[in-house]
């Protein structure tokens, strides 16, 4: 009975049909929020990838010929795992925009030194963050961010393909949005913040009036007390806070990976 023989033409076609999506796949799968933290096991993300992948190859564009072991395939595979990091990371840098506003607002309020590990990333942040972190965790997945995500990694096959280069501003372009995480940050908190602001003024104002007063017994825990308050009406609105910059974060991952 024959072996099967596969010649070298025939390898680098199933390398570069498969293989060459499937680094783009998980290496999104692998940074991404939510999928890509450390509650997910490595291995139930990486089967993720092969399904996704096989899912999603029979509905792409045609693949560039490649050598399986040359050069230009290591490099198209450096590639490739750079556009799914450079989309994993664009999400990223919108869920720390809460965890950033958590923690500025904690440190506001007093709640700075209260911190628990966050097992998502397996660091301690303050619990305020914390709360943010789970709060944008359950509104991305009940209004289906992951599956806009998904399409978004659906269409880059064909707005960047697999084999064009990356011009520079694909590099450049995360690099502009880490002001735009500052900036998010403030605006998400910027109301409780000046509210704590104007009651810490009141203490002052109440210290000066009367120093015989220990306005420290009462100004902490009254503070926290109020900077409690105000994030619990503050809730009301962070719904619409996530539209806008969900919206913004999105659009900007899918003009990352189209060509010009």
């Amino acid at each position: 009975m024959p072996l099967l023989e596969l010649s070298d033409a025939q390898i680098g076609g199933w390398v570069s049909t498969f293989l060459l999506p499937l680094f783009r796949i998980a290496s999104l799968l692998m940074t991404m929020p939510v999928i890509g933290t450390q509650l997910v096991p490595l291995r139930v993300r990486l089967y993720l990838a092969l399904a996704v992948s096989v899912v999603l190859v029979p509905s792409l564009p045609p693949m560039p010929a490649v050598d399986a072991l040359s050069l230009q395939t290591w490099l198209l595979i450096a590639q490739e795992v750079l556009i799914g990091v450079m989309m994993g990371f664009t999400l990223q840098l919108f869920f720390h925009a809460f965890v950033i506003g958590g923690q500025i607002l904690s440190t506001q309020m007093g709640l700075g030194f209260a911190s628990m590990v966050d097992p998502t990333n397996g660091v301690s942040v303050p619990v305020i963050g914390q709360f943010f972190t789970v709060l944008v965790t359950l509104l991305f997945l009940a209004m289906n961010g992951h599956l806009v995500v998904f399409e978004v990694l659906a269409e880059s096959f064909t707005s960047l393909p697999v084999g064009e280069s990356l011009v520079s501003q694909h590099y450049w372009a995360i690099a502009t949005r880490l002001g735009w995480v500052m900036g998010a940050s403030l605006l998400l908190v910027l109301p409780a913040i000046t509210a704590l602001l104007v009651i810490n003024l009141a203490f002052g104002v109440m210290t000066r009036a009367a120093p015989q007063l220990n306005i420290f017994s009462i100004g902490f825990p009254l503070t926290l007390l109020l900077g409690l308050g105000i994030v619990w009406i503050g809730t009301a609105d962070i719904l619409s806070q996530y539209q806008v910059f969900a919206t913004e974060a999105l659009q900007f991952m899918r003009e990352l990976v189209r060509a010009s």
